[in-house]
């Protein structure tokens, strides 16, 4: 696999666990999903660094700051 599907992969794995934050069925099943997105998408964001793509690596941390403020205002309690 190359480093650009790494890169990809990541990034859909942060975008379904961000996706089944909302089918979870309870708050800690929730959480676990924004944790998998956190994870995949600090994932991202390193790769995204050590490939030099400060563009990617910008919008990442943009979506990820997006998905800490979704969760903090619809699963926090």
């Amino acid at each position: 696999m190359t480093d650009q599907e790494r890169l990809r992969l990541f990034e859909a794995q942060a975008e379904a666990a961000y996706a089944a934050m909302y089918d979870a069925n309870s708050a800690s099943a929730a959480a676990a999903r924004y944790s998998d997105a956190k994870e995949a998408l600090y994932d991202a964001i390193a790769l995204a660094g050590q490939l030099g793509h400060a563009e990617t690596r910008e919008r990442l941390e943009v979506r990820l700051a997006h998905i800490k403020a979704v969760f903090r205002s619809q699963f926090s309690s």
